[in-house]
């Protein structure tokens, strides 16, 4: 596992997470198809937030179990939490928002969100 730093676009919002980029997920869901975000889902304890948590405002959607968390003051959505299939808290990670990063170098896997 590798250490990430990553925030949103005028770096209210700052974060560090440990975290694989080798199963990253695009998805075609009425949120994500529209934002173009890849996502990487890291264990909450792998997850740190340094800066901003009092600069972000909350959307849920569907069945309002991840919380889309963005910046006001720019709009990003650089993260969200939730609960993963296994009960265990997770933070999806938007990769497009990690500092230093070749999104076009990375392999990519397609859910479709849009079916369930």
């Amino acid at each position: 596992m590798s250490q990430h730093q990553g925030g949103c676009q005028c770096g209210r919002v700052r974060y560090a997470v440990d975290l694989e980029l080798d199963n990253l997920i695009t998805c075609n869901c009425s949120r994500r198809d529209k934002l173009g975000s890849i996502l990487a889902v890291a264990p909450a304890s792998a997850y740190e937030l340094p800066q901003g948590e009092d600069a972000m405002s909350e959307f849920r959607f569907n069945t309002h179990k991840v919380s889309h968390l963005f910046c006001e003051t720019c709009g990003i959505e650089s993260f969200g939490r939730g609960v993963g299939p296994d009960g265990a808290e997770i933070a999806a990670i938007n990769v497009r928002c990690l500092d230093d990063l070749d999104v076009f170098a990375l392999k990519l896997h397609q859910f479709d969100g849009k079916s369930r």
